[in-house]
C-alpha cells in the first residue's frame, strides 16, 4: 500500500478570523499582550480601558481592524456602553476577556487599612465590573454561536496570598463567579479563568522582595511575563471541550 500523501503543514494563524474578542484593560500588562496575540491569530480586537486613553489607542493602532472604546467597567451604564458600542461597530461579539482589575497593596495583618472603603473599590471593579460586563455580553454571545468568556483571576483567589485580603477575596469570587457562569450559560456559552501568579507588570514593577521569592520558590524559577498569561487565555478561548476551569498561570508556585 502507498504511503499516504503528506499532509501539508497547518496554520493557527486564522483561527479567530471573523471574530470579535473584547479585552477589558488592554491599554498595558496582561491586556495589551492579550490583544496583540489575539490579533496575530486573525481576531477583530476592542480594546479597553477607564483611564488610560492615549495608551489604549495606542495598542490598537498597532493592530489590524483594532478599535478602542473608553468605559469604566465598575459602572453598570458605561459597561453596559461598552458592549452595546462593540456590537454596533463589529456587528457581534465572540469573545470576552475580563481582564479590568484594581488593587491595593495592604499587609494582610494590617486589618484597620484594609477598610470597608478598601473593599468596595476593589470589588467594585474586580468582582461587580467582571458581572457587569458579562451579564451586558451573554445575549450577543449566545446568538454567536461560538461564544465565551476567559476572566483573569488570580493564585491570590485560590490561596491565602496576594496583595491585600481585600483583593485575594474579589478573586476568589471571580473564580467561583466563573465556575457559576460556565454552569449556567453551557452550552451556549463557555466560561474559563487564568489564575496567574506574579506577573512583571506596570503594577508590579516595585515588588521586589516578592519577585525575588517567586524566582527563587517556583519550579520554573522566574516570574511571569503578560505573554505567558496570555497564551494561556488564547490556550482556553481554543479549547473548546473546556467550561468552568480556573487554570493556575503561576510556574509551579502552587507545588511548593
Amino acid at each position: 500500500m502507498p504511503d499516504p500523501l503528506p499532509r501539508p503543514p497547518t496554520s493557527r494563524e486564522s483561527d479567530f478570523a471573523g471574530q470579535t474578542v473584547l479585552i477589558t484593560g488592554s491599554s498595558s500588562g496582561i491586556g495589551a499582550a492579550t490583544a496583540r496575540l489575539f490579533a496575530s491569530v486573525g481576531a477583530t480586537v476592542v480594546v479597553n480601558s477607564s483611564t488610560s486613553t492615549e495608551a489604549g489607542l495606542a495598542v490598537a493602532a498597532e493592530l489590524p481592524d483594532a478599535s478602542y472604546i473608553q468605559a469604566d467597567v465598575a459602572d453598570v451604564a458605561q459597561a453596559t456602553r461598552l458592549i452595546d458600542q462593540v456590537v454596533e461597530r463589529h456587528g457581534g461579539l465572540d469573545v470576552l476577556v475580563n481582564n479590568a482589575g484594581t488593587t491595593q497593596v495592604i499587609s494582610h495583618g494590617d486589618l484597620e487599612a484594609a477598610s470597608p472603603d478598601v473593599w468596595r473599590q476593589i470589588f467594585d471593579v474586580n468582582v461587580i465590573g467582571t458581572w457587569q460586563v458579562t451579564v451586558a455580553a451573554v445575549e450577543h454571545l449566545r446568538s454567536s454561536g461560538r461564544g465565551q468568556v476567559v476572566n483573569v483571576s488570580s493564585v491570590a483567589g485560590e490561596r491565602p496570598t496576594g496583595s491585600s485580603i481585600p483583593y485575594a477575596c474579589s478573586k476568589a469570587a471571580v473564580s467561583h463567579m466563573t465556575r457559576l457562569l460556565a454552569n449556567t450559560l453551557g452550552p451556549a456559552v463557555r466560561v474559563n479563568a487564568v489564575a496567574p501568579g506574579l506577573v512583571d507588570t506596570p503594577w508590579t514593577q516595585e515588588w521586589t522582595f516578592v519577585r525575588e521569592f517567586v524566582t527563587a520558590q517556583a519550579p520554573l524559577q522566574r516570574t511571569a511575563t503578560p505573554e505567558d498569561v496570555a497564551e494561556v487565555i488564547l490556550g482556553l478561548a481554543r479549547a473548546r471541550y473546556v467550561t468552568g476551569e480556573v487554570v493556575l498561570v503561576d510556574g509551579g508556585l502552587n507545588l511548593r
